[in-house]
């Protein structure tokens, strides 16, 4: 029977193992001590770490011991016990006092159902997981410092100041629901943050769109019957943003109106409607030339699905052009600036923008379907180079 250690053995040993009894080991190696408890639990020897010899006394390594080895007296393993009390103890943490990382995922769930596509197609966390979560994500909440926030914001603050912004509002709004919800923490934070951040002078950089007098002759070039220069002509006749565009369905389209659903409308989630656009004479041209290679979708992509946002600017580059798709929006509406070709209210409409408060739009709710539809058979008349055959009614 080995004999018990004593303190001053524990003091000066060197590598090696050193037993105390009842399952008490003193494990040496290149001068750093630990102490094991080692027992056998349903015929397997198994050792469980107490703890470095620097932070704990002999006396202290056999309370320890002593209260494991109850623990298997009583049936239970010890290393079991002991993983279920420190995962309880996680969770317990993690609800009075979550990581900002946790935080951000319990407030994008809640926040999602307001979303469109479940927060995916907006990429409401793509700010927060690219440059403030990889920073201070492990930190818990309560521990979070304005310098912290700085510090992670500091890198993009002028260099990328809209989306360094998109990162601060929705940190904000993290911290927010975090003290609603009881968290300790301070929204005021996050605005001291923005504070230290310093202003930024920046300029809002628009969509770059081709010049409303060039339009004609960029319609002119895409003459190929493939999907991205079909698609291009598509979003110059029909004004729709990029992605409304591009995922066209030819069961989207009947008798001459295409109805977009909601779900590809800019906006927020229950706040947008369908949307029906009155398709001129030369769209329906175009809609023509995509059934004959299509039946799905108006513009296939190369392997599947509808063609891609990267295929349509590709092709503006390689044909030279330095406007964007979206910027073909500006162009309509500063042609119907310059040439008077139609009412404010209906210029609006056709781009898809709301039109006054929340009360005017909630009595004024006609869609100006008919006066729109004269308007684009006129511009259709002007990309194209074509005489408008539309009925001479006032569409302002």
């Amino acid at each position: 029977m080995r004999n018990k250690l004593t303190a001053i053995q524990v003091k000066n040993a060197g590598d090696g193992k050193f037993y105390d009894g009842g399952g008490l080991i003193l494990v040496r190696k290149g001068g750093v001590g630990k102490w094991v408890y080692r027992f056998s639990h349903l015929g397997r020897r198994r050792d469980m770490g107490l703890g470095p010899q620097i932070d704990m006394t002999l006396a202290e390594a056999r309370k320890q011991r002593d209260q494991w080895a109850a623990v298997l007296a009583r049936g239970d393993d010890p290393i079991s016990v002991r993983d279920a009390e420190k995962e309880n103890e996680r969770e317990a943490l993690n609800r009075i006092d979550p990581t900002f990382e946790e935080m951000v995922e319990t407030v994008f769930e809640a926040k999602k159902a307001t979303l469109r596509g479940d927060g995916t197609r907006g990429r409401w966390l793509s700010p927060l997981k690219l440059y403030v979560i990889p920073k201070i994500g492990k930190k818990r909440m309560s521990q979070l410092h304005q310098a912290d926030i700085k510090s992670a914001l500091s890198g993009i603050w002028v260099k990328k100041h809209p989306t360094a912004i998109k990162a601060y509002r929705r940190t904000k709004i993290v911290f927010e629901q975090a003290r609603l919800m009881g968290v300790d923490c301070d929204p005021f934070t996050v605005e001291a943050a923005k504070h230290m951040l310093g202003e930024v002078n920046h300029k809002v950089q628009h969509h770059r769109e081709t010049p409303w007098q060039e339009i004609p002759a960029l319609y002119e070039r895409l003459t190929d019957h493939g999907s991205s220069h079909l698609c291009l002509r598509w979003c110059i006749l029909t004004l729709v943003r990029s992605y409304g565009c591009r995922a066209a369905r030819f069961d989207e389209i009947e008798d001459g109106i295409w109805t977009v659903p909601a779900e590809r409308i800019k906006g927020r989630e229950g706040h947008v409607d369908d949307f029906r656009v009155p398709l001129s004479g030369a769209a329906q041209e175009v809609m023509s030339l995509a059934a004959e290679s299509s039946e799905e979708y108006l513009f296939p992509g190369f392997r599947k699905g509808h063609v891609s946002d990267q295929a349509l600017t590709k092709m503006l580059r390689r044909m030279g052009e330095t406007g964007t798709v979206h910027g073909f929006r500006t162009s309509f509406r500063t042609w119907v600036q310059d040439t008077d070709a139609c009412g404010f209210e209906v210029a609006e409409t056709v781009l898809g923008h709301s039109i006054g408060g929340k009360v005017e739009r909630s009595y004024a709710r006609s869609d100006l379907l008919d006066r729109r539809r004269i308007v684009m058979e006129k511009w259709a008349a002007f990309v194209t180079k074509k005489p408008a055959d539309v009925v001479k009614l006032n569409a302002g």
